[in-house]
């Protein structure tokens, strides 16, 4: 039987991955669709996909699969025939990675969950096949040049921070389950206008428009592909961007550069600035954004505590360490303790 997970240290494999010369194409797909046995899918893809060389994240759910990956440039080809003879996967679109430097991913991980999004919906009466129509790159410029839709974003508030479509509104909440009846909430009021709903690949927002069709919405749309495939889109077709910014992403390289406008600050001393980091304190690995003269200043670290905490023998660090659980550490609207910084 072979082994079906990774055995080696996930710091060394990092490591690994950027010392690696091997060309790599970063992709993400998604598809909801009904998988009768998860767990047998599940190892089936990663017996497959190792073999390739294959690199990433991958969610399987009764509900459907989830992957951002990498595979080696010269296995791609063989990738996309095995994934097509796959029915589950057959035709799915890949959303081939914007900005690409071929270190995204160091692991190939693959999980089943409940569900490949999670979105607190418990109703029995909600169903997959409701979704709101597909929106082309063209049809989103055009839409929005004539302001006849409301545009809202699907993604998490640090994602839009970075980068967003001109006019889009922002359902300021932290998880994805929050937005979802937050988006009904604020959107009461444009039950009658045309509304189109946006995420990073088209995962979060194919639910969500479904989620407001099954509140009563009518006139529901969703970006094709998401951010990344709107992007390949008006490239090839030669069409300006109204995404300004950077596109959020949930890989290493944390974002991919879609418009040179920066229209975010470092969150330590409110310069200009769109690059998102981990404070470099382990114990404390707060996603937050910083510019190159506040790494210098405090270590790469969040705050002057951390920075002072990095400095301290690795024994004392792992003893400060002990028995906290972080869960999900991202500067958001509930983080009171970012707010100081600037005076530090």
């Amino acid at each position: 039987m072979p082994v079906l997970h990774n055995r080696i240290n996930k710091k060394h494999l990092k490591e690994k991955i950027l010392q690696d010369q091997t060309p790599r194409t970063t992709i993400s797909f998604y598809r909801y669709v009904d998988i009768t046995n998860p767990n047998k899918f599940r190892d089936h893809l990663y017996i497959v996909f190792n073999k390739l060389g294959v690199l990433g994240r991958i969610y399987i759910a009764h509900e459907g699969i989830n992957a951002q990956i990498s595979v080696p440039n010269s296995a791609f080809e063989n990738f996309k025939i095995i994934t097509n003879e796959i029915k589950e996967l057959h035709n799915i679109r890949l959303n081939i990675a914007v900005d690409d430097d071929g270190k995204s991913f160091a692991v190939l991980n693959i999980k089943v969950r409940n569900k490949i999004v999670a979105d607190g919906i418990n109703d029995p009466n909600f169903s997959l096949s409701l979704k709101g129509n597909y929106v082309s790159a063209e049809a989103m410029n055009t839409k929005i040049e004539n302001q006849e839709a409301i545009v809202v974003d699907m993604r998490n508030h640090y994602e839009y921070e970075v980068g967003h479509f001109e006019g889009a509104i922002e359902i300021p909440s932290d998880t994805f389950k929050e937005q979802l009846n937050m988006a009904v909430d604020m959107l009461a009021e444009h039950k009658d206008k045309p509304i189109i709903m946006y995420c990073t690949g088209g995962i979060r927002c194919e639910k969500a428009s479904g989620f407001l069709k099954f509140k009563g919405f009518k006139d529901v749309y969703h970006l094709e592909g998401g951010i990344i495939n709107y992007v390949h889109q008006i490239k090839s077709q030669n069409l300006p961007s109204k995404f300004i910014g950077k596109n959020f992403v949930f890989d290493n390289r944390l974002g991919e550069r879609v418009t040179h406008d920066i229209i975010s600050k470092c969150h330590q001393c409110g310069e200009p600035c769109d690059t998102h980091v981990n404070c470099a304190h382990s114990g404390c690995h707060l996603l937050f954004i910083q510019c190159n003269a506040c790494a210098e200043k405090f270590n790469h670290c969040c705050s002057q505590s951390c920075a002072d905490i990095l400095k301290l023998p690795s024994e004392d660090q792992k003893q400060l360490r002990k028995g906290k659980d972080l869960g999900r550490n991202v500067f958001n609207k509930s983080k009171i303790r970012m707010m100081s910084l600037s005076t530090i």
